[in-house]
């Protein structure tokens, strides 16, 4: 017999591949090629961003599996409040990553197109977590979400 989290994981590892890979691999591809600036060496300096957005994503991803048992999509949330982890310092973690994969994208790939992106996804993200997101959750956990909203800021960007 598997753990509870296997399926969850299954699950979050398809949604990864069809939405934030989407978002952090495909489009930006799309609106490529860049060099709309020269940052000369500096460009470099995108590729340290982009690994620690994905990072930070993937272990957002493993918490909403094995703590959480659901995913990062809406259609399939998590059944406990994901409290672990990154989400300890920040509600939003997840977002975070993508954010800083998509700036460093933006500065490596010296594409403003990249930026304007990465500014779009930071305003419909944000517009998404006050408007669902948080309703959301506060409806299915009510007072522990309180209270984690109370120790825990928002986003740090």
């Amino acid at each position: 017999m598997s753990p509870p989290w296997v399926g969850p994981l299954a699950k979050t590892i398809c949604f990864t591949i069809l939405v934030p890979n989407t978002v952090t691999i495909v489009v930006p591809y799309y609106l490529l090629p860049g060099g709309d600036f020269h940052l000369g060496l500096v460009r470099y300096l995108g590729i340290p961003l982009i690994a620690l957005g994905a990072a930070l994503y993937l272990r957002c991803a493993w918490d909403f599996a094995r703590v959480g048992l659901g995913t990062p999509a809406p259609i399939d949330p998590p059944r406990n409040l994901v409290a672990v982890g990154l989400y300890r310092y920040v509600r939003n973690p997840m977002y975070v990553g993508i954010v800083s994969e998509l700036l460093g994208e933006c500065i490596f790939f010296e594409s403003r197109r990249v930026l304007a992106f990465a500014l779009f996804a930071v305003l419909a993200t944000h517009l998404f977590v006050v408007f669902y997101e948080e309703p959301t959750l506060r409806k299915k956990f009510g007072a522990s979400y309180e209270e984690y909203c109370r120790r825990v800021p928002r986003c740090v960007i």
